[in-house]
């Protein structure tokens, strides 16, 4: 495990942004996993300027994100497809058979999500994914609890973030909502991980993740037995490390 701390969050931003075109660029017909929040925002749109400055081949790059919103229609702003459409895919010309995202609306989410590891694993399997680190441990949507070998999977939001989709979106409490993710052991799968944060919020739950015992109370904890991981933090985010 590699730990990568930048002095602040703009060359958080601007390292993160290359990992992914580096990756880009490594292999032109990359398999690249995202993730979607305050952490993402601004390396999509460095990734997104320097593309445009300098164009690169992207046609044989897939782009999907890590998890997604279901039972909302993707027009809902905070839906994972469209952040990820409007941030990269559509700055990048990726084509549109290569982005992947399962569907936010279906009758039988078992098969969204069998459908979604059977897109990856068609094209090789992932080579790369930027994987975010939750307030409370989580990656993708597997919070607290979710056992190391879950599988691709709808997990129920935490609900601090439900909270925020409910009043953004002004769906009633009953209305059933929920979160589709690659599972931890699909998670692990992946070639080479990076596991992203920022900010002085972040800096306790780093150290747990990072320094604590691997435990599934603390889901990112997990990327500890990961082969190829790095750990790519911001000043802020890694002040509590004993580096």
């Amino acid at each position: 495990m590699k730990i990568t701390v930048m002095e602040d969050e703009h060359a958080f931003d601007v390292a993160a942004a290359w990992r992914i075109i580096g990756q880009m660029l490594e292999k032109p017909d990359a398999v690249i996993g995202l993730s979607t929040g305050k952490t993402t925002g601004n390396m999509h749109a460095i990734v997104s300027e320097i593309y445009q400055k300098y164009p690169f081949d992207t046609s044989r790059v897939t782009i999907f994100n890590v998890d997604e919103l279901t039972n909302l229609d993707r027009s809902y702003a905070g839906c994972c497809y469209t952040m990820i459409y409007d941030q990269l895919c559509k700055n990048l010309n990726i084509p549109d058979e290569n982005f992947i995202m399962p569907k936010t609306i279906s009758d039988d989410f078992e098969r969204e999500c069998r459908e979604f590891e059977a897109a990856l694993a068609a094209r090789g399997g992932v080579d790369l994914q930027m994987l975010g680190i939750g307030w409370n441990g989580h990656i993708g949507i597997n919070q607290p609890g979710t056992p190391f070998e879950r599988q691709t999977w709808v997990s129920p939001m935490d609900p601090i973030f439900e909270e925020k989709v409910r009043r953004e979106t002004g769906v009633d409490p009953s209305y059933p909502l929920g979160g589709l993710t690659r599972g931890i052991v699909n998670i692990m799968q992946t070639r080479h991980l990076i596991l992203i944060a920022k900010g002085a919020a972040k800096a306790d739950i780093i150290k747990q993740a990072i320094e604590g015992p691997v435990t599934t109370d603390i889901p990112a904890s997990v990327v500890q037995l990961h082969p190829n991981c790095e750990i790519l933090l911001d000043r802020e985010a890694a002040a509590k490390l004993t580096l």
